[in-house]
């Protein structure tokens, strides 16, 4: 079986962290796309911190403006982007990209951050729209929009990568075959199925048997007083095992069972609060945070999410980070 052995610049191209290139070039060779999108989502979501994040964030062109090419470097960053924005530049008129210029530059004033979007087969009344419709959004929810998308963009890379290594390693022809089709109209159909073709045709269903690279229950903690990460906040995640579900008012708190407990690290990340495994127990759960100790004065002495999974979500992943400051609090459900 053959293998993919890629170094640092090969995955910068792909995404523009530091953080993230190097743990890839660390964890290659890959015997696949599939592995090596696998590890990519792992070291995005799990590893790259927010400085990370923004890095990688900035290293694209603004949208419906085409990137420099740099004299005597590797431009392989700035002729993808060309190609993924190609469709929006071919139905563009001029009025068309000052009206996309424009809201560009009101995004970047309220984000502080360029808007980023997967734009490979969309137009730009398409990406036109995805911007007005975002622009609306909090913050966190906004960055967190941002770095999905550049996790779209780095696996429609990655198979970029994998499509023109097909050709020079001893691959076979049905490998060749199916990393050029894993490109084909500027599309990924990959793990997370995120990828939403511009053709009628439904995606294929991605496979749900495949092993998870971490816990497929994760949280976070930002503090929105502080404009970072909330660090060394206590982390506690609960199952209920009552005989019935809990309902609104109850009273008896004995059915909560703990699962594991940590504390925030200098990203606000949790740690692991439980093991890896492929299937995750249907049920109802609950990530409590120790708040009154971060936050001595506070408002809340503590915060708790309880949260539903169902049988046929057992395969997903869930993560459900709080957004903090001493008198408010918001979740939901990330990636």
């Amino acid at each position: 079986m053959s293998t993919f052995d890629f170094g640092f610049q090969d995955f910068l191209a792909c995404c523009g962290s530091t953080r993230f290139a190097k743990e890839m070039a660390s964890a290659s060779p890959f015997p696949s796309l599939h592995d090596a999108v696998l590890a990519a989502r792992g070291i995005w979501f799990d590893m790259v911190d927010v400085n990370g994040w923004l890095e990688a964030f900035s290293a694209h062109p603004q949208i419906g403006k085409l990137p420099s090419s740099a004299p005597g470097k590797d431009n392989t960053h700035a002729q993808w982007s060309k190609g993924e924005q190609s469709t929006a530049f071919a139905t563009a008129t001029n009025t068309s990209l000052q009206e996309l210029s424009d809201w560009n530059a009101k995004y970047r004033e309220k984000f502080g951050f360029v808007f980023l979007i997967c734009a490979s087969g969309r137009s730009t009344a398409e990406i036109l729209a995805e911007l007005k419709k975002r622009y609306s959004n909090r913050h966190i929810e906004e960055f967190q929009n941002a770095a999905n998308e550049q996790m779209k963009i780095t696996e429609l890379r990655l198979a970029k990568l994998f499509s023109t290594r097909a050709g020079t390693v001893s691959a076979s022809e049905e490998e060749k075959s199916n990393l050029t089709r894993k490109v084909e109209e500027g599309r990924i159909d990959v793990i997370g199925g995120h990828l939403t073709p511009s053709s009628a045709t439904p995606p294929a269903k991605p496979d749900q048997s495949t092993a998870r690279t971490r816990p497929p229950i994760t949280t976070h903690v930002l503090d929105v007083s502080q404009g970072c990460p909330a660090s060394n906040v206590e982390v506690r995640l609960e199952m209920w095992k009552g005989m019935s579900r809990p309902t609104f008012g109850e009273a008896n708190t004995e059915g909560w069972v703990a699962l594991g407990h940590s504390a925030t690290d200098k990203d606000g990340r949790s740690g692991k609060l439980v093991e890896i495994v492929d299937d995750v127990n249907p049920g109802i759960y609950r990530i409590s945070f120790n708040t009154g100790k971060y936050c001595p004065g506070g408002f809340f002495p503590y915060v708790s999410v309880v949260f539903d999974i169902q049988e046929s979500q057992k395969k997903e992943h869930f993560h459900v980070p709080i957004i903090f400051s001493p008198y408010s609090f918001t979740t939901y459900r990330g990636s």
